[in-house]
């Protein structure tokens, strides 16, 4: 409608705008005719040549000649000799103005309306012409009428192009909008229609696609991981049960102590697994990449390192130059976490040793966690990051001991992510058997505020 109430004001803006061009052109014309009719005459009457009557075409032009006393001496054929078509007055000022004077004709004698200029000659005489404005009237006439009744048509035409070429436009996103009405009832994603035009709306639908895909993989994930961690609930809460149920039927022959060790166990198995819950939800609602305090990566691992002086199997640093600061932005608790979990699960493997190595790399900080236990086969590698992954080789979770809560690798991945790093797994030695596993970690580096 507003398309409609616009293109409405332009096209009568137009017609009156075309109309008043014509007229003036029209009557500019008629009003030049005029005056060369009478330059004509004057050039006669200056030249003594003026017969009587004053030679014209017939029908095109009407002229007198009037003397300094304002009678008339001569005319052209048809015109009147006895009453000037301008008093003496008007025809001096039309003559020294070059003005033209519209005139009504009948009261002449003479058809409708005239266009009448005066002209002066060099003896004192003027020269008074008058052409018919009919011509210039009835073009001026037929153009008005045709303006009259084919505006609303051009109008009509084009407001139904416009409805037309509006709606084809508007039907993509009417599509969109309906599909997006579907999801909203069900809540299950699916894709929306895409137009076929190459065009703005077909952008926005594809970008549209792109977001509902990434909801429905977080929605999913989501399922997943309710359904995963309602399975690893289940097998610590079971055994607390059923240990329980056997003590308080057999309370007599029960050996307390013993159970309450072993409840504290599953406990403890179940308060690690929340805790990892709890640090993914973190790290899944948090964007902080390039956010927190630059951090040491260098003396971070060594004060991890530390920790681990009694372990099963050595873990010792490599492949680090002294005096040499390995800086990170981020924070100094989730860095900890991060490197404890990749230090236990190369320790809970390893047949003889663990290493520890961190570098700088150009804008890089490399953190690599080397074993040398059975490796992971190249397809499990990726997989290994998933969250309550199982992997059917020899570094499978075989139970709460050996395997932890199997989100170690998800909290480093989820980790790395957050501070716009990257994590992945490869063969420590490759080719060798076993070829044992090696975690890289790589963080932007930071620059020092001293």
């Amino acid at each position: 409608m507003t398309a409609a109430a616009g293109l409405l004001v332009a096209l009568a803006a137009a017609a009156l705008l075309l109309f008043n061009a014509l007229r003036v052109s029209l009557t500019r014309s008629v009003d030049a005719t005029a005056r060369q009719g009478g330059v004509e005459v004057v050039a006669l009457i200056n030249a003594g040549r003026l017969p009587t009557p004053v030679p014209v075409a017939a029908g095109t032009i009407t002229i007198q000649v009037l003397n300094p006393a304002g009678r008339i001496i001569d005319v052209s054929p048809g015109a009147d000799r006895l009453v000037p078509l301008l008093s003496p007055a008007q025809a001096a000022a039309s003559a020294r103005s070059g003005g033209v004077v519209l005139l009504n004709g009948p009261p002449f004698g003479m058809p409708s309306l005239m266009r009448v200029a005066a002209v002066a000659a060099g003896n004192g005489d003027l020269v008074i012409a008058a052409v018919p404005y009919s011509s210039a009237g009835d073009s001026l006439s037929v153009v008005a009428k045709a303006l009259v009744f084919g505006t609303p048509l051009l109008f009509i035409l084009f407001t139904g192009a416009i409805w037309l070429a509006v709606g084809s436009t508007l039907r993509p996103i009417d599509l969109l909008r309906r599909g997006a009405a579907r999801i909203t009832a069900t809540g299950v994603p699916r894709d929306l229609p895409v137009p076929e035009a190459r065009d703005e709306v077909r952008s926005l639908a594809v970008t549209l696609n792109d977001m509902l895909s990434r909801l429905a993989a977080a929605q999913q994930r989501q399922r997943d991981l309710v359904s995963d961690t309602a399975h690893e609930l289940r097998s610590p809460i079971a055994s607390i049960r059923t240990q329980l149920e056997v003590a308080l039927d057999h309370p007599a022959s029960q050996d307390w102590a013993e159970t309450a060790r072993d409840v504290h166990a599953d406990v403890l198995r179940l308060a690690r697994l929340a805790e990892d819950l709890l640090v993914l939800a973190r790290l899944d609602e948090q964007a902080v990449a390039g956010r927190g305090e630059p951090v040491d990566l260098a003396e971070l691992s060594d004060s991890v390192l530390a920790r681990y002086d009694g372990a099963r199997v050595p873990v010792t640093a490599a492949g680090r130059e002294p005096g040499t600061a390995c800086l990170v932005a981020g924070d100094r608790g989730a860095l900890d976490r991060l490197l404890v979990n990749l230090v236990d699960n190369a320790v809970r493997y390893a047949k003889s040793q663990v290493t520890v190595s961190v570098r700088r790399e150009g804008a890089w900080v490399l953190l690599a966690v080397a074993d040398d236990g059975p490796g992971i086969p190249a397809a499990d590698k990726e997989r290994a990051f998933d969250r309550f992954a199982r992997l059917d080789t020899a570094r499978s979770r075989d139970g709460a001991e050996d395997g932890g809560s199997g989100l170690g690798l998800a909290i480093v991945r989820a980790t790395a992510a957050a501070y716009g790093g990257t994590a992945h797994l490869e063969d420590a030695v490759p080719g060798a058997q076993p070829p044992g596993l090696r975690a890289v970690v790589r963080l932007p580096a930071a620059r020092s505020h001293a």
